[in-house]
């Protein structure tokens, strides 16, 4: 366009307007009229811009429609809504690698209602839950040992963090990696091999879970506890009804039932719960304890109860 405005005025004299008008007839190939009979060389100019505008036309024109085509249009608008959703979530959780412990770690953060982003470098894991699970997933393809693909899951608003890849040398350096991006993430990997567990622990993770070691235990409890297993499964939130056990702090607590007796705080707006635990300030666990303990300042109480009672539990402590 400023190439075309700029050869009539310079060439032919013509005013902006009168420029501006031969310029937009001749790129957009309509022919018109022309504003007055050109010159020799106003003619040399215009086959010159004529070939290099129709060019550039028919090159853009095929270039969107390769763009369209090939489905980077497509890939773009998705990665787009993945963009928007990603900056919609608030404390979430990230899982690291998509194989089949992290999708199993999907369908139970899907079973309790909690918001989760799932990264894998092979789209294949992406499709194989779509398969079998008959919906999608919000997830991003990349390398979750590379920082830009950790921001793009929202990491800074994440309240925690799964590694679940294969090696154990990558979910160190992921766990690096989250640590240093979000000091207050709370973060769980695995491990293959119990060298790793220090290492983990290190470079900065909150817990470390074995799938094998657990996989031999769970296998054994189902033959000497089979009812035990039973009811974990209930836990899960998958099978029958969800029940669930879940903490309560004592800063949720309203004011004024805190530093109260735990019988105080079970009666108060009763909703059905029962308390299972108390895990005080320095990380002790009391099992069934005594609802005459009193709840201070860094105690958390453990209840169990179905969904519904958690909930309204949660609607009245919080």
């Amino acid at each position: 366009m400023l190439l075309g405005i700029s050869g009539f005025m310079l060439i032919e004299g013509f005013s902006f307007f009168d420029a501006l008008y031969m310029t937009v007839i001749t790129v957009t190939t309509i022919g018109y009229s022309e504003t007055r009979i050109l010159s020799t060389w106003g003619r040399i100019f215009n086959i010159g811009f004529i070939i290099t505008s129709f060019t550039l036309f028919t090159y853009s024109f095929a270039s969107i429609t390769r763009y369209i085509a090939s489905g980077e249009m497509q890939r773009y608008l998705k990665n787009r809504k993945l963009m928007k959703q990603v900056n919609q979530l608030q404390q979430h959780v990230i899982i690291c690698g998509f194989g089949r412990n992290g999708q199993q770690t999907a369908r139970t953060l899907l079973a309790h209602k909690i918001d989760f982003i799932a990264i894998d470098s092979r789209p294949e894991m992406i499709e194989l839950w779509r398969e079998y699970e008959g919906k999608d997933v919000l997830h991003v393809i990349g390398d979750a040992t590379d920082d830009a693909v950790l921001r793009k899951t929202g990491i800074e608003k994440a309240q925690s963090l799964i590694c679940a890849l294969p090696n154990d040398a990558q979910n160190v350096f992921v766990v690096l990696s989250a640590r240093q991006l979000n000091p207050g993430l709370k973060i769980v990997s695995r491990a293959s091999s119990h060298t790793s567990i220090n290492k983990l622990k290190t470079a900065g993770a909150d817990s470390i879970s074995m799938p094998e070691l657990l996989g031999g235990i769970f296998m054994a409890t189902q033959i000497s506890k089979p009812v035990v297993i039973e009811f974990i499964e209930l836990l899960t939130g998958e099978e029958g009804e969800s029940i669930n056990i879940e903490s309560v702090d004592y800063n949720q607590l309203p004011p004024d039932i805190r530093d109260k007796s735990l019988r105080t705080i079970m009666e108060w707006k009763k909703t059905g719960v029962n308390c299972i635990g108390i895990k005080e300030a320095d990380g002790k666990f009391i099992i069934n304890p005594d609802d005459a303990i009193t709840i201070k300042e860094g105690m958390k109480v453990i209840v169990l109860g179905n969904k519904q009672q958690i909930d309204a539990m949660k609607h009245n402590v919080i």
